[in-house]
């Protein structure tokens, strides 16, 4: 029976990390598109910005340099804002309308 050489496999690589970031943010955009309700848009687009963070941090990791890391910081500042004035609208929705549907958005106007 041959023997089997571990070191060689548990090697991650920038493509795997690359391949993951691709798949979170492919699930995400699926998530904006195909739903119609509002929370779970907006955990979608939270999804879609991690890989996008998983990116700058591997980028990061490879190349040696920390910039990857500190735009995450702004990425995750950007995130938190983006969350709590979803949330806000959101509630402003279900208070007006009692459901969070996408389509109550239009009727927001008056």
């Amino acid at each position: 029976m041959p023997e089997i050489d571990f070191t060689q496999a548990a090697t991650i690589t920038l493509n795997h990390y690359l391949s993951l970031s691709t798949g979170l943010f492919c699930l995400g955009m699926l998530g904006v598109l195909l739903r119609r309700n509002v929370i779970v848009m907006l955990m979608s687009i939270e999804i879609m910005l991690n890989a996008v963070n998983l990116t700058f941090v591997a980028f990061a990791h490879y190349r040696g340099d920390i910039s990857g890391n500190i735009l995450v910081f702004f990425v995750m500042t950007v995130a938190a804002a983006e969350a709590g004035v979803g949330l806000a609208l959101a509630v402003a929705i279900f208070k007006r309308f009692k459901d969070v549907n996408i389509k109550l958005f239009e009727q927001l106007k008056g």
